[in-house]
């Protein structure tokens, strides 16, 4: 049976699910993104990730700011047996989804209820864990607290980023959205209660947060790097220039924290120090440490900021 589907996203992460899902014989009624936004220092506008694939697939599109009384009774008369949710950023009101019809569920990229919330792969990442995954659960009104239907776990290592994370998450995403379709379709679709004791929250990163503290141990620092890598970037300032860095390794070596301890960019930490492998100085393009240093002078033994 072919199911009528309102399609709601927004960054890269959502694009293989909407693509698998077209794919399918579902009707694709609408797609909801975020509004276009400036970008960069032009501050041109730009569409979402999904706003421009669902443009090459010729979906409706539509942008609202607020969810107001006009978008329920929208939604309504689009009359949906399925709305689906992929990081969309909006908080859908609870007049909606206390509705008997549609159903609504979430593709979350954590192993609920550990991680709801903004940032579950950043968190997961800066804390860590050695695994995470995604779930397929009913949104309800309590952020990402629905009862779950399906769930897959994916590993993480202490070399994982931010941006190899979310790729291998949102294919997994890919593969359950499919089980699910095809649960939904033939009415056997369980879903099963979070347990609350076990509710952990992966808060919206904070700019603050990206500043590199070099108080903290080593593989902390590098879990943070990783978790932002390559975007927003962990920073530090290095003689007046934001320095970003998109890849470093433990060293087994110690020093006042934030001091460079050698020619190769090794910077101490509070335990143990990390060693840079790849960066990025602000308004340039990224770099090996090595191509760095051939046009940089750093001294050993300077205190970083």
């Amino acid at each position: 049976m072919a199911l009528n589907i309102i399609f709601m996203g927004t960054p890269d992460f959502a694009v293989p699910i909407l693509k698998s899902i077209s794919n399918l014989n579902h009707n694709i009624l609408e797609v909801y993104t975020q509004p276009p936004q400036k970008k960069n220092r032009g501050q041109k506008i730009q569409n979402s990730p999904i706003h421009n694939f669902s443009n090459k697939l010729n979906l409706p599109v539509r942008c609202p700011i607020v969810f107001d009384e006009k978008e329920i009774n929208h939604i309504k008369k689009l009359n949906p047996d399925l709305v689906i949710v992929v990081a969309y950023g909006k908080i859908l009101p609870a007049k909606i989804l206390n509705s008997d019809k549609p159903l609504f569920i979430n593709v979350h990229a954590s192993l609920l209820p550990r991680w709801r919330g903004a940032a579950p792969i950043q968190r997961a990442i800066m804390n860590l864990d050695h695994e995470t995954g995604v779930s397929i659960m009913k949104i309800v009104t309590q952020l990402d607290a629905g009862p779950v239907l399906l769930q897959s776990k994916i590993k993480i290592t202490k070399e994982t980023n931010y941006k190899e994370l979310s790729d291998q998450m949102s294919e997994l995403g890919v593969k359950l959205i499919l089980d699910t379709l095809k649960l939904i379709e033939d009415k056997r679709a369980n879903f099963k209660e979070q347990n609350e004791s076990e509710a952990t929250y992966a808060k919206k990163i904070e700019k603050t947060e990206t500043k590199i503290n070099w108080n903290d141990d080593a593989e902390k620092i590098i879990a943070k790097i990783n978790a932002f890598s390559p975007n927003p970037g962990s920073w530090f300032d290095l003689n007046g220039n934001r320095i970003k860095i998109i890849k470093a390794k433990k060293v087994l070596s110690k020093g006042i924290p934030g001091t460079i301890l050698d020619d190769n960019l090794t910077i101490a930490c509070s335990k143990n120090a990390i060693r840079i492998v790849e960066l990025k100085k602000e308004s340039k393009q990224k770099m090996t440490a090595d191509e760095f240093l051939k046009g940089n002078k750093i001294k050993t033994g300077q205190s970083l900021n």
